[in-house]
């Protein structure tokens, strides 16, 4: 596949999981109007639960003024605009997908962020009352997925001498 064609791929699958990310959090406020439950119950260790995330992962950073919010979209915003330009830059297939799930992610909770002053997080995974992690959004599990998949890429590829390049030997 040529480069452009996989960066239309990376820059898709960031629309898509932005678009995906604005369904959901729609459905959740609108129709659901989970704001006004306190618990939507869906499997024994899946609810629905409404939670306004006023910082970071895991809840650091926390914004708790205007200039602190809107020094956070600055913040995230570079990072996305890095995210971004590697992305574009990258030729490998798997790493323009963890990008662009990393950068879908981003967008859909920056714009939360410029929107409401908060991020909308509501899916609460857990096992009996033990939470292994914070109430969190599709938007958290793309960027969550997508740095794991960019992580398990440069952990487990390795570079392989080019045709008639005798590989690399190590001395001490």
């Amino acid at each position: 596949m040529n480069p452009g064609r996989l960066h239309a791929a990376g820059l898709a699958t960031a629309l898509a999981i932005f678009g995906l990310d604005r369904l959901v959090k729609w459905f959740v406020v609108w129709p659901l109007q989970l704001q006004h439950v306190e618990v939507i119950d869906l499997l024994p260790f899946f609810d629905l639960r409404y939670t306004q995330n006023f910082g970071v992962s895991l809840g650091m950073f926390t914004a708790n003024s205007a200039e602190m919010r809107y020094g956070l979209v600055l913040v995230t915003g570079l990072i996305a605009l890095g995210v971004l330009v590697w992305m574009l830059r990258e030729t490998a297939k798997g790493d323009i997908f963890g990008l662009g799930l990393v950068l879908g992610g981003a967008l859909g909770n920056i714009w939360d962020r410029l929107m409401y002053g908060f991020v909308i997080d509501y899916a609460d995974l857990h096992i009996g009352e033990w939470r292994p992690f914070l109430i969190f959004n599709l938007a958290d599990a793309a960027i969550t997925f997508g740095v794991l998949i960019l992580l398990a890429r440069s952990l487990l590829s390795r570079e392989k001498p080019a045709k008639g390049e005798p590989a690399a030997t190590e001395t001490n």
